[in-house]
């Protein structure tokens, strides 16, 4: 991104030209983005609640009271109860290496907290996609130039990872073929050679599909298999028993011939890489989905080929010191751990002690966490000490006893990751920031302060903290440092240039086979969360018993699973990621709601008029869970027996909810990932 500055305003931001990702573009959520920095609503200045909890009513006090009624209230709140009853919520509303994920994790380390788990989003993916074949990048995004057959499954490119699609055009003016895989007709769906529509939830039925037609036409690549695999023969054993085409065929909606087809080309179509996004960890089975398509790439040996693979996101090919960063070794022993995507239940249910306050930095868990009316309910309590960090008043802020301003992004120094690419990028601080926002770096440095701190954790400038938190000594970045980072802005860190990428031509998967483990080794330990995803803590995983090998096990909630719930609620719900709003950022500028448009309802024209719902008109979408409202929109892009509804409005934007107040809180199977597409719901007109 190019920061443009006049007179310290800045007037726009652009995409840089020069970079081999963005090409001096940026996708539909960052426009206006100069403007987004002047919103007119901004929080600039730290405010005390002085109306009823959710009023949204405040007045203005300094940082000085503001951190002596934070700091007051905590130690008032560990002499009562112990530090554990204090807990983070954060996530990544900012994606950089000292403001965003961990940005909090060493002060509430240092303070007792209880540990925050943050699964929001790809950890399901990260512990399936660990297991079977380890932190590791896979395919450059670069690299898909020199792929044959791209499948893109479980993600809508063209709205959440829009950089990439020239690159899949490029592919496909040299002969390459684009294969979609979503049960919904999306923008990128459309745009595909072949799209293949499963029912929601049947991702793991697919693949294990796709794998017994591999194994029985003798389409494997044996040799890779002996050489770099681990746990063939308990696979193929499983698929052949289980996973027979006419059964897959069943539970997927697909006929035998598309399984058989799709299997067909994957295998004989090299390179052929897959492009996976989040959307098939969100159902009960989701970390098992990812484990089956992961184990794909290793059956045929797309491996060996530049282009050929996977891709998932490339965190794990970034060189950083998190346990510098997060400071585990501050976490006393036996320190429980609550995960934020029940925020609700864990304001409820959590003794001894309960949690008494609540720091919300970089989320909005109101509008993101599921079963969002249990989470309002209890940030209505008036013995729930609640602090927000942020740029407005969101529909989680709005239950702040005090509010603390937060800069944007061209008003701190960064160093920011990326999911879509291979690129650690310099980010200058452009403008001062307006009225008294501060950076997360430097608010905990405040609080640490404040909390009488005296470790020299805090005591570093945000440059200092960066050239420490990043591991020049990793091969990955021979020949950087810090100040060449600022001065060129970015570098690769693919290791090798996008025609010559081959991590696992040769296996060398980082497993503790070193192999992809179709069979994991891993299962004695349990289910566990990413370190990464809870503070680099060890501690407290939860162990539930896990199957070695992928399998597929329906929803909890649909019709043939659950068929009692479907009498009174039979229409499945998935809510996609939006066009113009990431998340709910952004949805709040009145040019993004109108690029976005209003909160609608796709439902298939037979349910619609089973239900005598006419297209435009408001419907009340709800279960037991709660409800929400939007304009019906009769389209056949969605399935019959499936609604879609698009994540991110507001509440005071969308009439008084959202889609995840019917959003049950009950985890996937792997990783502590939230189930955001396994849900059973009603349609009706609305009153």
């Amino acid at each position: 991104m190019n920061f443009s500055v006049e007179d310290g305003v800045l007037t726009s931001v652009t995409g840089n030209p020069q970079h081999p990702i963005t090409r001096g573009g940026l996708c539909v959520k960052l426009k206006d983005f100069a403007k987004h920095h002047y919103n007119p609503d901004r929080i600039l200045y730290p405010q005390r609640r002085v109306g009823p909890k959710g009023s949204g009513q405040y007045e203005r006090i300094s940082w000085e009271e503001a951190l002596q009624e934070i700091s007051s209230k905590w130690n008032s709140i560990i002499d009562d109860y112990g530090s554990q009853a204090i807990l983070n919520c954060c996530y990544l509303g900012n994606q950089g290496v000292i403001n965003g994920l961990t940005s909090g994790d060493a002060f509430f380390n240092r303070l007792g907290a209880t540990v925050s788990e943050k699964t929001f989003c790809a950890s399901g993916s990260s512990t399936g996609y660990v297991m079977t074949i380890g932190p590791t990048g896979g395919v450059d995004p670069e690299s898909f130039l020199y792929s044959k057959l791209i499948v893109i499954w479980g993600q809508n490119t063209m709205s959440t990872n829009l950089h990439q699609w020239p690159i899949y055009q490029e592919a496909r003016a040299k002969g390459a073929k684009i294969v979609v895989i979503d049960p919904q007709r999306t923008r990128t769906a459309k745009e595909a050679d072949v799209h293949i529509r499963l029912k929601p939830g049947t991702d793991a039925a697919f693949a294990l599909g796709v794998m017994y037609v591999l194994i029985t036409e003798n389409l494997v690549d044996q040799d890779y298999i002996d050489k770099y695999t681990h746990g063939y023969e308990e696979l193929k054993n499983r698929v052949i028993n289980d996973y027979g085409v006419d059964r897959v065929a069943e539970i997927t909606g697909l006929t035998v011939q598309e399984i058989q087809n799709f299997a067909r080309e994957y295998a004989t179509t090299q390179p052929c890489v897959i492009r996976m996004g989040v959307a098939p960890e969100r159902n009960r089975n989701g970390g098992q989905s990812i484990r089956a398509i992961c184990s794909l790439p290793a059956l045929v040996g797309a491996w060996r080929h530049v282009g050929g693979g996977l891709l998932e996101m490339p965190l794990w090919e970034f060189p950083l010191k998190y346990e510098e960063m997060c400071r585990p070794d501050f976490i006393k022993p036996g320190t429980r751990v609550a995960n934020i995507t029940q925020l609700g239940k864990v304001l409820e249910e959590f003794q001894y002690p309960q949690i008494k306050s609540l720091f919300v930095n970089n989320s909005n868990p109101v509008s993101q966490a599921g079963y969002s009316s249990k989470l309002e309910s209890q940030l209505k309590k008036e013995d729930l000490f609640l602090v927000v960090s942020e740029h407005f008043i969101t529909d989680t802020a709005k239950y702040a006893d005090v509010l603390l301003p937060a800069t944007m992004q061209a008003e701190q120094l960064e160093v920011m990751l990326a999911w879509g690419h291979f690129y650690l990028t310099y980010n200058e601080k452009a403008i001062e920031p307006p009225g008294e926002c501060v950076s997360n770096s430097e608010l905990f440095r405040r609080l640490a302060k404040a909390m009488g701190f005296n470790d020299s954790y805090w005591d570093r400038t945000d440059y200092e903290m960066l050239d420490d938190f990043i591991d020049w000594s990793s091969p990955r970045l021979e020949g950087w440092n810090m100040e060449r980072l600022r001065e060129v802005g970015y570098v690769s860190l693919a290791g090798a240039t996008p025609d010559k990428r081959l991590p696992h031509a040769e296996g060398n998967f980082p497993t503790p086979t070193g192999k992809c483990e179709f069979l994991t080794t891993q299962a004695d330990k349990g289910n566990f969360v990413v370190p990464v995803w809870r503070s680099m803590y060890e501690g407290m995983q939860t162990g539930e018993p896990i199957d070695p090998l992928p399998e597929w096990l329906p929803m909890r909630e649909s019709p043939t699973s659950n068929p009692e719930l479907a009498k009174k609620y039979p229409l499945n719900i998935v809510t996609p990621k939006a066009h113009a709003f990431l998340n709910s950022q952004y949805a709040n500028e009145k040019n993004q709601q109108q690029r976005q448009g209003e909160q609608t309802v796709t439902i298939h024209p037979q349910d619609a008029e089973a239900r005598g719902i006419v297209a435009g008109q408001l419907v009340r979408v709800f279960n037991d869970r709660g409800s929400f409202k939007g304009k019906a929109k009769l389209s056949d892009d969605t399935l019959p027996g499936l609604v879609v509804a698009i994540l991110g409005y507001w509440h005071e934007h969308n009439h008084g909810s959202s889609v995840n107040s019917i959003s049950s809180n009950e985890f996937s199977n792997l990783g502590h990932a939230p189930s955001f597409s396994d849900n059973l719901v009603q349609v009706e007109l609305a009153v």
